[in-house]
């Protein structure tokens, strides 16, 4: 998940939407499954999913609007990255803003953010977030109370959908993980790959970083995120869209809606030696 807004806990879902098309349900004799073998299914799915990713990277595109009071965009910005993953932690390298190359300096800057930013997650294990990372869907999957199960057609495909809400009693580690309690939404989960297609979630209540002193993100920010399938059946993140409302400092309201797409996806192997980029190969298509 790599949507990154410009507050710290938009920061844990990192996602985005390309486009949606749900139909109704087609009819069916065949019972739903039993939600809670569905959902170990689902989760071990995933856990290998992320385990896979790591030998792929794939560019991102990022629009950041900021919105006023009144809901109209007084700034907007972009940003293209190329996004690959060290010991199951997603890193994104800046490669554009607004549409310029970085150089010089700022060039600089990020290649030995992205150098420090590998050290640290080659020496992270797996599930641990590195710092402003966002939450994995996998992680994320582990933390819901699923209910409502249905089926439907999405994008053309049998779909289950389930919506959720945060467990109270997860055990969590860290502020990302213990936001994400505050969180419900809906999920589509693909009925043949047992993949996760489709991923809302909002916030249910104000989340709040030091009794909300430093930031509070307020109820009814939310994120979208998707996966499809590409080249051999395998499942990786294609966008989504966040609406972010948070209040930072308890001076300064902050609105923002961010949308993303991942695109151009290569194999790829990273080693220490390199370790400012991804060197790719084999260009896959989604």
């Amino acid at each position: 998940m790599g949507l990154q807004p410009r507050i710290p806990l938009a920061c844990s879902f990192a996602i985005l939407l390309l486009a949606r098309l749900t139909m109704a349900a087609p009819p069916s004799n065949t019972p739903l499954p039993d939600i809670r073998q569905l959902m170990r299914e689902v989760i071990a799915h995933q856990k290998e999913l992320e385990k896979v990713r790591e030998n792929y990277t794939y560019n991102s595109f990022q629009t950041i609007q900021e919105i006023d009071s009144s809901g109209k965009v007084k700034k907007t910005e972009t940003e293209e990255r190329n996004d690959f993953f060290v010991h199951g932690h997603l890193i994104e390298r800046i490669v554009k803003k607004n549409g310029q190359p970085l150089t010089g300096h700022d060039e600089e800057k990020e290649r030995d953010r992205v150098t420090k930013l590998i050290e640290k997650a080659q020496k992270t294990p797996p599930g641990q977030l590195l710092e402003d990372q966002s939450v994995s869907v996998s992680q994320l999957l582990d933390l819901m109370d699923v209910r409502n199960p249905r089926r439907i057609l999405f994008r053309g495909r049998p779909t289950f959908v389930f919506d959720f809400i945060g467990r109270k009693d997860a055990k969590t580690h860290g502020l990302v993980q213990d936001a994400s309690k505050k969180l419900q939404g809906t999920i589509w989960i693909d009925e043949a790959d047992r993949q996760v297609a489709h991923l809302e979630v909002r916030f249910s209540d104000n989340f709040r970083i030091a009794g909300g002193l430093f930031v509070t993100v307020e109820k009814g920010s939310n994120v979208e995120f998707d996966q499809a399938p590409v080249e051999g059946g395998l499942w990786l993140p294609t966008g989504g869209e966040a609406n972010m409302q948070a209040r930072l400092l308890m001076l300064k309201n902050l609105r923002e809606h961010v949308t993303e797409r991942d695109f151009g996806f290569e194999q790829f192997q990273v080693t220490t030696q390199q370790s400012n980029e991804a060197q790719a190969a084999s260009p896959v298509q989604p």
